[in-house]
C-alpha cells in the first residue's frame, strides 16, 4: 500500500518533534518535504538531510517511499 503525505509527516513528527515540518504529494511515490529543527543547528545539508532519511529508513527501504526531495534548515 503506498505511503501518504500525512504518514511522513507523523513519521517525522516521531523524530522531530518541535519542528516545522510541511510534506507535499499525493501520487503515493514521489514527496516534497520542508523540515525546519533546532536539532539542524551546526550540521551541513547532508547531514540535516541523512538525519531525516534515518527517520524515514525503514519506509524507504521497504519501497514504500520511493522518491523524497528534502528541504532542512534550522529555524532563523
Amino acid at each position: 500500500m503506498p505511503i501518504t503525505a500525512n504518514e511522513i509527516e507523523t513519521i517525522l513528527r516521531e523524530k522531530f518533534p518541535n519542528a516545522s515540518i510541511i510534506v507535499q504529494g499525493d501520487d503515493g511515490a514521489h514527496f516534497a518535504a520542508e523540515v525546519i529543527d533546532e536539532s539542524f543547528r551546526g550540521m551541513n545539508r547532508i547531514q540535516q538531510q541523512r538525519s531525516v532519511n534515518a527517520a524515514l529508513k525503514e519506509k524507504i527501504d521497504s519501497g514504500e517511499l520511493h522518491a523524497l526531495g528534502l528541504t532542512t534548515k534550522a529555524p532563523e
